[in-house]
């Protein structure tokens, strides 16, 4: 059985192109979390309808303060494999340009979103 952690960071940001987003495809997101090479950032909102602001609060907070409040290691700037992610595809693509946008060069996007995890892995 694969665990996966997921931190649950939601964000809205303004609507912005998605051109160049750098993405990861179902099969390859199985390869990276089989291999423990990726961390899922799960950018759902907590009701879909009343997203919470936090991401960029989150991605900019002190190390010691992101553990405290999420009980994992703050994602480093040069860290490989951060994969934003959301119920359909639309804000995982905004977090990931948020994320690469305050430094995180290996930002990257789950296009399928959690709809195609789900209809695919069950």
């Amino acid at each position: 059985m694969l665990r996966v952690a997921f931190l649950r960071l939601c964000h809205t940001v303004a609507a912005g192109t998605m051109t160049g987003v750098p993405t990861v495809s179902l099969s390859e997101l199985r390869s990276l979390l089989a291999t423990g090479r990726a961390r899922l950032f799960d950018v759902r909102s907590r009701e879909e309808a009343k997203a919470v602001s936090e991401l960029e609060s989150a991605l900019t907070m002190d190390p010691a303060a992101f553990r405290a409040l999420y009980s994992a290691e703050k994602p480093k700037f040069e860290d490989k494999n951060l994969v934003f992610f959301c119920q359909l595809g639309k804000r995982g693509s905004q977090a990931t340009q948020l994320a690469q946008g305050l430094g995180y060069t290996g930002a990257r996007h789950y296009a399928g979103a959690y709809k195609e995890w789900l209809e695919k892995e069950g």
